[in-house]
């Protein structure tokens, strides 16, 4: 007769995840440097990977569990991004050469600066170049910092504190 195994000693069973499984996830982390995985183990397949949610999910929670990467949790999802250790683990696991990176690390190419002098209205800012006069438009003979001609404000009530007085 077998011995009994007791419930408390469950969770330390390893999961198997078949070696097709393990690449695919850790082709597309190192790919893109991040992953998400919704908090749904009964999840048939992740969204952007052919991999039962729950493999991506363990083997996340192994990934963290040794630093290879970080995590945040909001709204029902873990977002894991990955370690300098994590891409050294990955780079030597896949067999990938040091010229590759993961998206994260990649430089985006910026747009070259529009031509034009200070003046110009940059359209990118939604505002005008070095001269900012040229958005105040005339200031005529105001103060400096003064509000409109036609502005007289009210106040009623004693001072913030509750509701206030009762119209009278």
């Amino acid at each position: 007769r077998a011995p009994r195994r007791s419930y408390a000693c469950a969770h330390l069973a390893a999961m198997i995840i078949s070696k097709r499984n393990r690449i695919e996830v850790y082709k597309y982390l190192f790919k893109e440097g991040v992953l998400y995985a919704k908090k749904d183990p009964n999840l048939p397949k992740h969204p952007e990977i052919d991999v039962p949610n729950l493999h991506v999910l363990k083997l996340m929670q192994s990934f963290k569990s040794k630093e290879f990467v970080t995590e945040n949790f909001a709204w029902r999802h873990h977002y894991y991004f990955l370690t300098n250790e994590g891409i050294e683990y990955l780079r030597e696991y896949l067999s990938l050469p040091a010229e590759i990176v993961p998206a994260t690390l990649k430089k985006a190419a910026r747009p070259a600066a529009p031509a034009g002098g200070p003046g110009e209205r940059d359209a990118r800012r939604g505002g005008y170049g070095g001269d900012r006069d040229g958005y105040r438009g005339d200031r005529g003979d105001r103060k400096e910092g003064a509000a409109p001609g036609g502005y007289a404000p009210r106040f009623q009530g004693g001072g913030g504190y509750g509701r206030g007085a009762p119209p009278s």
